[in-house]
């Protein structure tokens, strides 16, 4: 296709008429909205910032952030000075990435630059209430999953010694947290999850830090997070729906220096245990030892002097036992001593009955035994007849003539066998 001459414009004419239309469209400055996606101050002292409109959702835990709508800014030196002086002493909060701020802009279109906002005024309340506005749609997605008091209703240890800290290791709060434990006599020992504690990058650094804690959760007692003093708006991740979300439901107990002078943020309400600077974490860390300690050294003074109290009892029940044995024993010594002089006696009697018996029973066959002496046989005119020195019954193997002797009471008889007479029976 073939345009002539007279039919097509320059680029800076078109730049132009683009110019002339937005100035004539938009003559009067205009309040919006914007989030800050950059802020950079160059050396001349203009501030040139990078505005930016997300896709909102009202699940604070979906993904968002998908930009709709962006434009570069700038507030001139002479009204940056003023303006970036009132909005800090407002807010709390120098301009910076991720906050939200309601200005006052004049719209302008340069033909090399392109389009551009002119910001000559801030309104601060817009963004003290848009951080407001965050922590409350927070509390109440928590409050709303269930999740409010869940941290505050896990068990501390009794001995709180090995930490899990969350902190940026460069930060000043970390320093002086980890020199207060230092001073203490108790065996703290502690283990870095380094993260970002502020800006836009915080909230996910925060989120990785605290999984990997969960993972290793068998090392530790507590997790501590802590971080320096800083602004509102420095310390807004933490009314984040997604890190008061992880702390709610941390199975640790969670404790919380963050170092708010004025508020408190969404993390500390969900917090176990929450507290105002890195330093109080340390001292209050130090402070329930210390009282664990004076508890022990109470309970053990309790279990001395119950033990005392024990003691001096059971020796008096053992004297008194002790008495009573002695009395006891005494008395059956008594009665076993009058039992065996009865018996001593009885055995006595019984043996001088059994002399008396075995006595009279000697006697008697001491008289018997008499009564069968042979002298007494020879007595009575019996006498003894031996041949060859033995004494004879019976004639047989007698023969006449053999000498004999014959054993009288009176003595003993030489004679010789003259005859021999058989009795018959």
């Amino acid at each position: 296709m073939t345009v002539s001459a007279d039919k097509h414009i320059t680029l800076s004419q078109l730049q132009q008429r683009i110019k002339s239309v937005i100035e004539q469209g938009l003559p009067l400055p205009v309040w919006v909205v914007a989030e800050i996606a950059e802020c950079k101050v160059n050396y001349s002292g203009h501030c040139y910032l990078e505005l930016v409109e997300k896709t909102e959702s009202t699940d604070s835990r979906a993904a968002t952030g998908v930009p709709k709508a962006q434009a570069r800014a700038v507030i001139w030196r002479s009204q940056y000075a003023m303006l970036s002086a009132y909005f800090e002493s407002q807010t709390g909060s120098r301009l910076a990435a991720g906050m939200k701020i309601l200005a006052k802009v004049t719209v302008s279109f340069h033909e090399l630059y392109g389009l551009s906002l002119q910001i000559t005024d801030l309104d601060p309340s817009y963004t003290l209430g848009e951080v407001e506005r965050q922590k409350q749609f927070t509390i109440n997605q928590l409050q709303a999953d269930g999740v409010w008091d869940c941290n505050r209703e896990v068990e501390l240890p009794t001995l709180v010694q090995r930490l899990a800290v969350v902190s940026s290791a460069s930060a000043a709060g970390y320093r002086d947290f980890c020199q207060e434990l230092q001073r203490s006599p108790y065996a703290f020992r502690h283990t870095l999850f380094e993260a970002v504690m502020q800006g836009t990058a915080a909230e996910e650094s925060i989120c990785v830090a605290l999984s990997a804690i969960a993972e290793r959760e068998e090392e530790f007692d507590a997790v501590i997070i802590i971080r320096g003093g800083g602004s509102s708006s420095d310390l807004s991740c933490f009314n984040s729906y997604r890190i008061c979300s992880y702390v709610a439901q941390f199975p640790l107990a969670v404790i919380t220096g963050i170092g708010h002078d004025k508020d408190v943020s969404v993390a500390d309400m969900v917090a176990h245990t929450p507290l105002k600077t890195p330093t109080a974490v340390a001292a209050w860390l130090d402070e329930r030892m210390a009282l664990l300690e004076g508890r022990i050294d109470e309970a053990a003074q309790l279990l001395i002097d119950a033990a005392r109290t024990k003691t001096a009892a059971e020796q008096l029940r053992v004297e008194r036992w002790a008495g009573l044995i002695r009395e006891l024993a005494k008395r059956m010594c008594e009665r076993e001593l009058s039992r065996l002089t009865l018996q001593q006696e009885q055995l006595r009697a019984a043996a001088e009955r059994t002399i008396e018996r075995e006595t009279s029973r000697l006697q008697l066959a001491l008289e018997l035994v008499e009564a069968h002496n042979p002298k007494q046989i020879l007595r009575r005119g019996f006498a003894v007849v031996r041949l060859g020195g033995k004494a004879m019954t019976q004639t047989e193997g007698v023969t006449c003539g053999e000498q004999i002797e014959i054993e009288l009471a009176g003595g003993t008889l030489q004679a010789e066998v003259k005859k021999i007479i058989t009795k018959q029976e």
